[in-house]
């Protein structure tokens, strides 16, 4: 069992205004793992995607198939 603790981060992206979601992709090699949480609330809850999943959507938020906001 690995005690690994996430390291989160925010996206350089990211505007700074507060609206963001953070992610701990360092878990994605020894728990299959990345999870996901909301920057304004560190103490809440925190969804784990399965690290395909997740390179599944950052390859098509690349490829533009999410449009823009």
């Amino acid at each position: 069992m690995t005690t690994e603790t996430p390291r989160w981060f925010t996206s350089s992206y990211s505007n700074n205004g507060g609206d963001c979601v953070e992610v701990a992709a360092n878990l994605a090699a020894s728990r299959g793992i990345v999870p996901v949480r909301d920057s304004k609330r560190v103490d809440g809850p925190v969804i784990d995607v399965s690290a395909a999943a997740f390179s599944t959507f950052v390859t098509g938020v690349q490829a533009g198939e999410f449009g823009a906001a």
